[in-house]
């Protein structure tokens, strides 16, 4: 497992914790702030041109790990530099995302891990979980992993109290999620009546051995180059390279000794009043170590000398190593399983096969018997049966001649009515044509009446503007008459001026009383049109539903002389009639309001000539 495939791991659950409605999608803003961090915790330059470029609004949906997954490989993951940045910032940082979402626990149960506990068996279960998404643990890696935690406890792992939680199906079959393993840690099957100290002890030496590649650490004394005198160090083991430092807090570092194929180790004997001695050559220099006892010399001998074969071998951690192999034993005790499986079923089948031949080979036998039986039965049952058919065609022939006749008859009285139905549709399609050519007729009469309306409105318009010139005209006029005696003279003039404007608007006003009057005659031809339409639509109306009477046996077809008989004389009701006689009443009130103006106007025109009228 590449390091590109362990943070592929970890973005992946920060990736599923943006998706809040499960829709396998997740907003392009969250994603540009998800691709922001993970630039700035891998230790890469921040490109946000590439990333505007890649995540370009001209598409406002969301976007799918398939759609990520391009942006992800070309602009982070292939400019990844291992070495150049801590991994536990990047799980730090997806934990965080998808912590909020997924890891819900009660704080005041006494069995709940602390937060940091809970964060490196997260880091623990991915890098032991299966390469395929979404990410599950099989069983064997979950008791695995449980059992190196109960061993940093000093415990027996208890498989007793597991069993059932392995043994269900659903767990068999699929694996378990790191949520369901988290909680399974909080609810106490293992840790129960352990102090949380100790359980955070172990899973810190668990996290620090499998996600760290820590072969081993411990204390040692070192002998030192210069001075030659002996010093307490902590030491940690990795497989390329041997750190040690003043303290376990392993926060002041005081050497790093690099391993190659070049390195080895070997046993010294006890001297300088020290004890349990081995020393640790390389190309350049010898380090000289003693341990606590000779268990301890052993073990850390046989973790040097590993960690020297896992770097001759190519390989940089021990666990992902172990890890392939316990695969591959799983995937040969699987392949295993499945040979044994298809073996027995094999032998079942043939023993199924077996007994199904012999129950068959007895059934055939018993068959054989009372099939002979069975045959002179037969014999004399066809022959009655023969019998009884023959009779049963003759019978059946002479109600089929009797049925071809009726059919005849009944086909010719269906040709009969067919045609009938066929005239029928005929004279409807002509009706409905000559339905379609009045409504024509009507819809045009309808227009023109529409416009006539219109033209008569406009030279309504129109007379009201020449009537009020008129009065301000005459206004004018009675100004003019009121002035003094000694403007008399220019007076009569402009009255001269004045009259014949007058008359020039009364001959303009004459006009428009002529046009309207001939508009009223054209909008009364319309009506008339527009009543000879509505009543022709009416009597093709009577005609069709006529026509769409089913005709019975024995009636005769109504002869279309007796539908005139329906037309009737438009009524005092009649709208066209009414609207008539309103325009008719306004046109004589109006014709009587202008007569006694126009008498008025000439009277106090014959007044202001002849010099009558006095100034008030």
């Amino acid at each position: 497992m590449d390091l590109r495939s362990e943070l592929l791991k970890s973005i992946w659950y920060g990736f599923t914790a943006l998706d809040l409605e499960k829709s396998g999608k997740v907003s392009k803003s969250q994603l540009k702030v998800l691709s922001h961090n993970l630039c700035t915790v891998l230790s890469i330059p921040h490109d946000p041109v590439a990333l505007e470029e890649h995540f370009r609004d001209d598409d406002d949906g969301p976007v799918s790990s398939q759609g990520y997954m391009p942006y992800l490989n070309k602009y982070i993951l292939d400019k990844v530099v291992e070495d150049s940045f801590e991994k536990e910032h990047v799980d730090e940082l997806c934990w965080t995302l998808t912590a909020k979402k997924n890891y819900q626990t009660d704080k005041t149960s006494s069995t709940v891990l602390p937060e940091k506990d809970a964060f490196r068996l997260w880091c623990l279960f991915n890098f032991l979980s299966e390469d395929k998404y979404p990410l599950v643990m099989v069983p064997d890696e979950v008791e695995y992993l449980l059992k190196k935690v109960c061993m940093g406890m000093s415990i027996e792992f208890n498989c007793v109290e597991m069993e059932d939680f392995f043994s269900q199906d659903s767990v068999q079959q699929s694996g378990i999620t790191v949520w369901v393993f988290l909680e399974m840690m909080n609810s106490g099957k293992i840790t129960r009546a352990i102090d949380k100290s100790i359980v955070s002890m172990a899973i810190e030496e668990v996290y620090r051995e499998i996600v760290g590649d820590v072969l081993k650490e411990g204390y040692l004394w070192k002998k030192g180059q210069l001075r030659r005198n002996w010093k307490e160090r902590w030491f940690t083991l990795r497989p390329s390279n041997l750190s040690y430092y003043t303290g376990e807090d392993r926060k002041d570092c005081q050497g790093n000794i690099a391993l190659d194929g070049n390195c080895c180790v070997e046993v010294l004997p006890d001297r300088d009043g020290k004890r349990c001695m081995f020393c640790l050559k390389t190309l350049s220099k010898t380090y000289e170590m003693s341990a606590s006892d000779t268990k301890q010399r052993q073990e850390w001998t046989t973790a040097i000398q590993t960690a020297i074969r896992l770097h001759v071998e190519g390989k940089k951690s021990l666990h992902k190593d172990l890890k392939l192999k316990r695969r591959e034993q799983r995937e040969q005790r699987e392949k295993r399983r499945q040979s044994k499986e298809e073996e027995l079923h094999r032998l079942r089948a043939l023993q199924e096969e077996r007994e199904r031949k012999l129950a068959e080979l007895e059934l055939l036998k018993e068959a054989q018997k009372q099939a002979q039986a069975l045959l002179e039965q037969d014999e004399m049952r066809r022959r009655q049966q023969h019998e009884q058919l023959q009779r049963a065609l003759e019978v059946q022939l002479k109600e089929a001649e009797e049925a071809r006749v009726s059919m005849q008859a009944e086909m010719a009285v269906k040709e009969e009515e067919a045609e009938r139905q066929r005239k029928r549709i005929q004279e409807l399609e002509e009706m409905q044509k000559r339905l379609e050519e009045a409504l024509q007729l009507e819809i045009k009469a309808r227009m023109d009446e529409e416009a006539f309306r219109y033209a008569q409105a406009g030279l309504l318009s129109e007379e009201e503007e020449k009537m009020k010139a008129l009065m301000a005209l005459q206004e004018e006029q009675e100004e003019y008459i009121l002035k003094t005696q000694r403007e008399k003279q220019e007076l009569k003039q402009e009255m001269e001026v004045k009259s014949r404007s007058l008359d020039e608007a009364q001959r303009q006003l004459e006009e428009v009383r002529a046009n309207r009057h001939r508009v009223d005659q054209d909008v009364v031809a319309a009506q008339r049109k527009l009543r000879q339409a509505s009543t022709n639509v009416k009597h093709w109306n009577v005609q069709m539903n006529r026509l769409m009477r089913p005709i019975g046996p024995g009636e005769k077809r109504p002869s279309l002389g007796s539908s005139f008989s329906s037309f009737q004389i438009p009524t005092q009701r009649d709208p066209g009639l009414r609207l008539r006689r309103r325009s008719g009443s306004e046109d004589q009130d109006e014709e009587s309001k202008e007569n006694v103006d126009n008498r008025d106007l000439e009277k106090r025109h014959s007044h202001a000539s002849n010099g009558d009228m006095d100034i008030p």
